[in-house]
């Protein structure tokens, strides 16, 4: 401390110019060579650090007489806390042990060590700065406006070349699909990304920046390349600064321009097949990682500078967590920091696109971490993952609000959101009518259908589509030319043996076959009775009463029929039955007895009240109606292997029954039904399901 007050600071910390800020004012570049970290800094914190030694009261009246700033003491206690907060103060004698004790505080014990080493950790490799130097000056042609538009060409008809081929460029995209493929993708990519990160570098190097390092950072667990560019910050132009962010982005699309133009003009052949892996992987990489501005890439640095907001995420999840409160509790606190309404409402929303994309990105993370362990390991990574980056960051704004309770509970604004909340609350975890609603089949119980035989030619038709008829009514008279002549054949067999049998009485010879003839004579007469009833199938008759359908209009007498053809239906008045398919957790919810409502497509059909009547406990392995199948406007997915359908999730049949009988309807009805099932909280489903999951991960 001086003997003024103010504790002195780091003599070797540099403050250079920095870029004129979004309101006008400038702005200066604090570097701490020592950890190679640049702070921005405004005018009123410059202009106490330029008076630093003059002490507390002397510095504040200097800045009012020689400027046009009113500052007080509380400007200065926060920039005095940004100095200890970021050890930018000389260390004073006496003070090691103090110093010692806050290291060691905020490396924690080995857990926590552990903890943020896995979350993320950085490998430098090689320090690049020498050679970038002496290699700058042979690429400087990259630079220039005149490959800018040669690159711009090359992509242009590049694009237009795989637009003429686009069925061949898909079609290798999709045998890339493969384990030798994805080895293939992710050599190239690695080489794509070193070449990002030298862009990085070789543009910096030329802004005269020092690149200390490059490596591979490991984000849980997942490697990202990464450049030492911190040196930027020493630069005063945002256009420059702006170059060095995007030059890895513009790397990888010059790459991915020529590498496209290239696949057009070559021949088939392996240097064609690695233009393609460069092309698509690197329009992929660039699109999906590096442009997003939800994670500290190269996207998010570049929007941070292209609206002069460094700390970006840090700034906008404050205003998002401000304006939350104020919209739940109306605490009438001022704003973090002030902006113009428009970058203010975006500010909001893109830190709420930020959590989104995060929330998903991490969960994704640590399944993947979890699947990629051995499962011991694999759950506790998974729960380190969802507590840090899930858990952690609504415990710390719980406790903020918290804090704020003795404030909350006296504000109306306070209740309402309770209330609300609590309603939401009650609307998941209190018991709903529930009710499944699939796609069903509905045909009548009472149903004749009239197949034709073998070898059948009509001969006559007795009833007509939509005809009234009663049991035994006849339907068709059918002829067979290969039944009458078994027939006339084994008459005349018959008769031979009746005539050989009555003769063995008068021929002793004979007389000994008698027993064999006689044995013969009765399989002949079998096989009579066999030919009358085979003769049975070519004189159809109605079975019950009943409506002839679905006969074809266009069969005359005289023509011939095909085996197992279908020459009508009779259906008969009486009870429907319907089938529908559900799936395992709708299962649980129904029981026998459960009414439904059965509602024919189009409307045309029969609208009717139904109930259960069985239901399988066993999961469905073939589906038997096809028109319940997706690939037939049904809602049950399946697969089609040799004609059969196979259900792609489980799916349990259920059938059900008509209250009361009713005229018959035509053969079969596809519709919609929907079953009241048993009441449930909307959220039980879910936990459930999880609870299913985690009992069954958790089986070592």
């Amino acid at each position: 401390m001086t003997a003024l007050g103010l504790p002195p600071l780091r003599q070797e910390l540099a403050l250079l110019p920095g870029p004129t800020l979004p309101d006008g004012q400038p702005s200066w570049t604090l570097h701490d060579p020592a950890r190679n970290l640049f702070f921005q800094l405004d005018w009123p914190t410059v202009a106490m650090l330029q008076r630093w030694e003059m002490g507390p009261d002397a510095l504040l009246d200097d800045i009012a007489q020689a400027t046009t700033l009113h500052l007080d003491a509380s400007h200065l206690q926060t920039v005095l806390a940004f100095l200890k907060q970021n050890q930018l103060l000389a260390t004073l004698p006496g003070q090691a042990a103090a110093m010692a004790e806050q290291l060691a505080r905020r490396k924690g014990g080995i857990g926590q060590w552990l903890l943020h080493n896995y979350l993320f950790f950085r490998i430098p490799l090689i320090r690049p700065d020498a050679w970038l130097t002496r290699l700058a000056p042979r690429i400087a042609g990259l630079y220039t406006r005149r490959f800018v538009w040669l690159t711009l060409l090359a992509g242009l008809f590049g694009l237009l070349g795989v637009m003429r081929e686009w069925d061949t460029y898909r079609n290798t995209l999709v045998e890339m699909v493969s384990w030798s493929g994805a080895l293939a993708y992710g050599i190239t990519l690695i080489g794509v990304k070193v070449l990002h990160e030298l862009g990085h570098g070789f543009t910096a190097k030329r802004f005269g920046c020092r690149i200390p390092t490059m490596g591979v950072a490991f984000l849980v667990m997942w490697p990202v390349a990464y450049t030492d560019t911190n040196e930027v910050w020493r630069l005063t132009s945002r256009r420059q600064r702006l170059q060095v962010a995007a030059a890895g982005i513009v790397t990888e699309l010059a790459i991915a321009l020529w590498a496209t133009l290239l696949w057009v003009l070559l021949p088939d052949g392996p240097v064609r097949m690695g233009a393609f892996l460069l092309s698509s992987s690197t329009w992929i990489s660039t699109v999906l990682i590096n442009a997003s501005p939800f994670m500290r890439f190269d996207g998010y640095f570049l929007l941070a500078d292209a609206l002069q907001i460094p700390n970006l995420h840090t700034r906008a999840f404050a205003l998002a967590r401000w304006d939350l409160r104020e919209r739940l509790f109306h605490l009438g606190a001022p704003r973090p920091e002030p902006f113009p309404a428009a970058r203010h409402a975006s500010l909001i929303l893109f830190a709420w696109a930020t959590w989104i994309y995060r929330l998903v990105l991490f969960l994704g993370i640590a399944f993947l971490v979890y699947h990629f362990f051995i499962k011991a390991v694999g759950i506790l990574l998974f729960l380190v993952e969802i507590t840090w980056f899930v858990a952690r960051p609504l415990a710390s704004e719980l406790a903020v609000w918290r804090e704020l309770w003795p404030i909350l509970r006296t504000r109306p604004a306070t209740w309402r959101s309770l209330l609300l909340a609590a309603s939401g609350l009650a609307l998941i975890l209190l018991p709903w009518p529930a009710r499944v609603v699939q796609s069903a089949v509905l045909y009548p119980i009472s149903e004749q259908v009239v197949y034709a035989p073998r070898n059948a030619q009509l001969v006559a038709r007795h009833a007509a589509p939509g005809q009234v008829v009663g049991r035994d009514a006849p339907l068709f008279e059918l002829a067979s030319p290969e039944l009458d002549h078994r027939e006339r054949q084994n008459a005349a067999r018959r008769e031979q043996l009746a005539w050989q049998s009555g003769a063995s009485a008068f021929d002793a010879e004979q007389r000994k076959d008698w027993q064999i003839l006689n044995e013969q004579l009765g399989i002949s007469q079998a096989e009579s009775r066999t030919v009358q009833a085979d003769a049975g199938q070519y004189h159809p008759r109605a079975t019950m009463d009943g409506i002839v359908r679905d006969t074809d209009p266009d069969l005359h007498p005289g023509d011939w029929l095909t085996p197992r053809e279908v020459l009508a239906r009779v259906t008969g008045r009486g009870i429907l039955r319907a089938v529908v398919y559900v799936e395992d957790e709708a299962l649980g919810r129904l029981s026998v007895g459960d009414r439904a409502v059965f509602i024919a497509d189009g409307h045309d059909g029969p609208d009717l009240r139904m109930h259960v009547v069985e239901i399988d406990s066993d999961a469905t392995h073939v589906l038997g109606e096809a028109e319940l199948a997706s690939l037939f406007g049904g809602t049950v997915s399946v697969r089609e292997k040799h004609g059969v359908l196979y259900p792609e999730r489980a799916v349990y049949r259920v059938v059900l029954q008509s209250d009361a009988e009713l005229p018959p309807p035509q053969h079969r009805w596809r519709g919609t039904l929907a079953i009241a099932c048993a009441w449930e909280a909307p959220g039980l489903r879910y936990v459930r399901q999880a609870a299913a999951v985690l009992w069954r991960e958790l089986g070592f």
